[in-house]
């Protein structure tokens, strides 16, 4: 792991990044305040950070405060050196930002047990962050399929149709839901049901246009927003669309399972604008009388 050593007294120094190095660590030095702190707000700095609390230019809390001020994603761990036990120094320190006081002069293996303390410290911070970003895409994409999730897809949507709205260039809905797919669960279980969503929304997401957004709308349904698509347009997609899903059965664990879907299309367009609930709503009484038709249906 990568070291920034900030001391200005060249003996010090050198002693200190021999340790180090000794340690595996990679040291990169500074023996000004100001040097040290452009090397923390580079680009890829080291998240370890030892500063010596009084230096030319900027002092150990001084950096600490604009660390903190300007680093707001990435966790520093900073452990100051300081040859004074005032009290009130080491508070307005920690206050300042710094994690821990090591007092000079220091016991090498103290200084090592507490680095490795600091490393901990960084580990657990990179995981907390890892899941953050994990919740984060589950929010935005759904799991199971890799679609957009059902409030993204319908952000999407309503963006669109305000588009649509305001420049009078038609776009439209298409929600498609999977025939039978109770039946599908009930009969290969849940695991084949997951097979058949995610090969569903793979052959539909294979039939989109670059401009073209898919997206799960519910247990067994996904929603495909259309900019640019007038109604003769979203019916030959449509079409496509069912044709890459029926074309042959999907290859379960547990069985090759034919499934077909049922279609329903919303179009808006300057004679027909439409907000996000007509537009839903249209959509979904044109899948239900798709079942009856096996295709697709206008709202």
């Amino acid at each position: 792991m990568r070291v920034l050593v900030a001391e200005d007294d060249p003996v010090s120094l050198h002693l200190l990044n021999a340790c180090l190095v000794e340690w595996g660590y990679k040291v990169t030095s500074a023996r000004s305040g100001q040097k040290a702190l452009e090397v923390l707000q580079a680009p890829g700095s080291p998240r370890l950070a030892i500063l010596e609390r009084i230096m030319p230019g900027l002092d150990g809390i001084e950096i600490c405060r604009e660390v903190r001020k300007s680093i707001r994603r990435r966790c520093v761990y900073i452990l100051m050196l300081t040859a004074k036990v005032r009290k009130r120094e080491i508070v307005e320190g920690l206050k300042c930002g710094a994690d821990d006081f090591l007092l000079k002069p220091y016991d090498p293996y103290e200084l090592r047990v507490r680095l490795r303390a600091g490393r901990r410290i960084l580990d657990l911070q990179e995981q907390l962050v890892s899941a953050h970003r994990l919740i984060e895409a589950q929010r935005t994409v759904d799991p199971l399929t890799g679609v957009w999730s059902r409030k993204v897809i319908l952000d999407i949507l309503e963006r669109q149709l305000t588009l649509s709205s305001q420049s009078g260039s038609p776009m439209s809905l298409v929600a498609a839901n999977i025939d039978h797919f109770r039946d599908i669960n009930a009969t290969f279980g849940p695991l084949a049901g997951d097979a058949v969503l995610r090969e569903v929304a793979r052959r539909i997401r294979s039939a989109l246009r670059p401009p073209d957004s898919i997206g799960r709308s519910g247990a067994d349904g996904f929603v495909m927003v259309l900019p640019g698509c007038d109604a003769r347009s979203t019916a030959k997609l449509a079409e496509k669309f069912r044709a890459r899903v029926d074309r042959r059965e999907v290859d379960t664990s547990e069985a090759m399972i034919p499934v077909t879907v049922s279609l329903g299309v919303a179009v808006a367009s300057s004679e027909k604008p439409l907000d996000l609930d007509s537009a839903r709503r249209l959509a979904a009484k044109a899948v239900s009388r798709a079942k009856a038709k096996r295709r697709f249906s206008h709202g």
